[in-house]
């Protein structure tokens, strides 16, 4: 669908394609708050239409979702094969880009599926239990770079020392084994070859927020 982004409301943006019509678009958070300053331009949705149940199963109303992107809506229709991630809950989870939920779910990062809306820890560890194995295509280029690097510094022996040693610095500062574990191999994938434990521990603390 193309036409002029007329307003953004929530996660539904309202887009006038010609001839007086205008078509209310569910999209997901991330996208929502892109197009937001948009408004006034001509834009393009890659959308799928289904019918959501009114009354209780009684009648359906249509309903329009939209994604920049076909990739970003063959996502979509994967990641709410989860059991308990219907539509309109899938659209609030999705406040990152795909590539970025799908890099969680590749790294089984369930504290950072758990950092999305609508996603708590029993249904990230769902999410990563059905869709593991099945994302990595979803990945972006900076992403795929990021899981290289990792496991450059895993081929070293598990962690390298570095690594451990800000495993453990972290550990002394009251975060969990797994935590701390999760948090280095992020570091990792960002820091390249020349990291120090020092620089790691920094880097995991910022990445953690």
């Amino acid at each position: 669908m193309t036409g002029v982004l007329e307003r953004v409301e929530g996660t539904a943006a309202v887009i006038e394609t010609g001839g007086g019509l205008a078509y209310e678009v569910l999209v997901p958070v991330h996208l929502a708050e892109g197009l937001s300053g948009r408004v006034g331009e001509r834009v393009t949705l890659h959308t799928l239409e289904y019918l959501e149940g009114q009354g209780q199963g009684t009648s359906f109303v249509p309903r329009l979702i939209g994604f920049a992107r076909r990739e970003d809506r063959s996502f979509f229709e994967l990641f709410t094969t989860v059991k308990g991630l219907g539509n309109k809950r899938a659209l609030r989870a999705m406040a990152m880009p795909p590539s970025r939920i799908a890099r969680a779910i590749v790294e089984k990062d369930a504290r950072a599926l758990q950092s999305l809306p609508e996603i708590g820890k029993r249904l990230a560890e769902t999410v990563i239990a059905e869709l593991h194995g099945k994302v990595e295509g979803y990945l972006s280029e900076a992403e795929e770079r990021g899981l290289e690097a990792a496991s450059r510094w895993e081929a070293k022996g598990a962690l390298a020392s570095e690594a451990r040693e800000a495993m453990a610095t972290l550990v002394a500062l009251g975060e969990r084994e797994q935590d701390a574990e999760q948090m280095v191999r992020k570091a990792l994938a960002r820091a390249g070859d020349s990291a120090t434990s020092e620089s790691l521990v920094t880097a995991a603390l910022a990445g953690r927020g």
